[in-house]
């Protein structure tokens, strides 16, 4: 994975831009096409108290309202600290989104004020895809990205 080559791509094409939602689906489309491991991208937007809501994304489809007590969005999001999960099956309250999904990754967003506002969510259909260095560069862009707006 090039992430100096994404970051930097990301941060020319979300320059000068503000708007949540446009970030959001311009980070899931480099993201998701930037490594083959990436099977599903996307963001959960906190909508609500407590609540997840799909979008922007890439790849199939997803589930539409998470609560923050399920699953491995839902721990991120309570957290507010990233979820590395080799084995979904091995997670408690997983929520099966998609069968082929077999580890999962997901980072906290936060503006500027340190609210957060989403957490990114990357499924692989690879047993153990993700590794430490995949939480802290992705962690990183998210961060310099949403700091902005």
């Amino acid at each position: 994975m090039d992430y100096p080559t994404l970051a930097a791509t990301i941060d020319s094409l979300t320059h000068g831009e503000t708007d949540q939602i446009a970030l959001m689906a311009t980070i899931a489309c480099e993201v998701y096409h930037a490594d083959a491991r990436f099977d599903w991208v996307g963001f959960y937007r906190v909508t609500a108290p407590e609540t997840l809501k799909i979008g922007p994304y890439q790849g199939g489809h997803g589930c539409l309202v998470i609560p923050f007590s399920r699953g491995v969005c839902g721990a991120c999001a309570r957290s507010r600290a990233p979820q590395l999960v080799a084995d979904v099956n091995a997670f408690p309250d997983h929520i099966a989104c998609s069968s082929s999904t077999l580890s999962e990754l997901v980072l906290p967003v936060f503006e500027a004020d340190g609210a957060l506002i989403a957490v990114f969510d990357i499924d692989s259909d690879q047993a153990d895809a993700f590794t430490e260095t995949d939480v802290q560069e992705l962690s990183k862009i998210l961060a310099h990205v949403f700091a902005r707006s």
